[in-house]
């Protein structure tokens, strides 16, 4: 049997704090607090508030209920826009990725995709990813940095202004864009707490999605919050000999760990974990693999679900997407022992739509 020598837990990661904060940095305690610090009355902040979030304005000038003197001292504290767009692309399912960039020149992509239901926007946590991820793109060139709170926000403001024009809104928000939310938990928690908030976009806990590749701890912690969030388990293997081999993360934390924590949550919060499984062609697809994932899962019903994803094809990787008969064959599989089953329908495969190819590119054209 091939064995993987198990890692040390990954050392946590510092916050990243700018040097300057950004407008939406702040949650509306936080400009409480300020504007009382700075002599101005503490109702202002819903102001605030409301033109960032609802009326959505490009500059602290636009804030015409606001004195000048206070538009100004705003102006020299804060910065307002903290991400400048590189590039767009569209897709003729209506699905149009951005490749941003931050105020220190590294580059993020937000993607809106459009649903029956509505618009929802795939946000980023991290300026690359270090849980590598061997079918992924976004780990290409390694992590540079954790966003901060305001950098995630910024991202769903700006989708929301391009919905705009169209008088469309922002309904769902999923952290599934490049990093690993649940290492940048507390800039994660206070994006979460600032786009459920009423005064702001007002989007409701159960229409927000955060995927983590499982960091163990945080998934307890996650569950001890008593939040409506939503929460996905990027899993790909159903044992830890395969899980190790395409996830380093299940090294650190193994999947009988992940297992526990998982159980933890649905016994904590009631809620069901989506298990997300993207399917590589002769690597995890086959009916074995499809009936183990079964019976790990089957403690934990009704309340675990899978998405079946048809792996993007990545350049750099190696890994070929299963094909059609074989992604239903092992959906029947899983719906035979009582496993709820669906598979992802897919956005923007006519362009560069898999998480952290946009990225990549720009990244090999510098």
């Amino acid at each position: 049997m091939f064995l993987l020598k198990p890692l040390k837990p990954l050392k946590p990661l510092e916050p990243y704090v700018p040097e300057t904060l950004s407008a939406y940095d702040l949650s509306l305690e936080d400009w409480q607090a300020w504007l009382k610090e700075n002599g101005e009355q503490s109702f202002r902040a819903g102001q605030v508030f409301d033109w960032l979030y609802v009326k959505r304005v490009g500059s602290f000038e636009e804030m015409s209920n606001l004195s000048k003197a206070l538009r100004d001292k705003l102006t020299s504290r804060f910065k307002f826009v903290s991400l400048k767009e590189i590039a767009r692309q569209e897709s003729k399912d209506g699905t149009v990725k951005f490749l941003f960039e931050l105020s220190d020149n590294n580059a993020i992509e937000t993607v809106i995709m459009k649903h029956d239901y509505g618009n929802s926007v795939c946000v980023t946590t991290q300026v690359g990813c270090r849980i590598g991820c061997t079918f992924c793109a976004s780990t290409l060139g390694g992590l540079k940095r954790n966003l901060s709170s305001g950098e995630i926000v910024a991202q769903v403001v700006q989708a929301q202004r391009l919905l705009d024009a169209t008088g469309e809104r922002v309904s769902s928000i999923v952290i599934m864009g490049i990093g690993e939310p649940f290492e940048n938990y507390e800039a994660m928690l206070k994006f979460l707490k600032l786009m459920n908030h009423e005064k702001g976009l007002n989007i409701g806990q159960r229409h927000i999605t955060v995927s983590t590749s499982g960091i163990v701890p945080n998934i307890y912690k996650f569950a001890d919050e008593n939040m409506q969030i939503n929460l996905a388990i990027s899993i790909h293997a159903p044992n830890d000999e395969l899980r190790s081999k395409l996830m380093p993360v299940n090294r650190r934390y193994p999947f009988a760990e992940l297992v526990e924590a998982c159980k933890y949550y649905l016994r904590t919060t009631g809620r069901r974990i989506t298990f997300e499984y993207a399917l590589m062609g002769g690597v995890n697809d086959a009916a074995e693999h499809a009936q183990e994932l079964a019976s790990v899962l089957k403690d934990m019903l009704p309340l675990a679900h899978v998405n079946l994803i048809p792996v993007n094809f990545v350049l750099e990787r190696d890994f070929k997407r299963t094909e059609r008969d074989d992604i239903f064959a092992f959906q029947r599989i899983l719906e035979k022992q009582n496993i709820p089953a669906t598979i992802r329908r897919e956005h923007g495969s006519d362009i560069a739509a898999a998480c952290g190819q946009l990225r990549a590119q720009h990244m090999e054209s510098q």
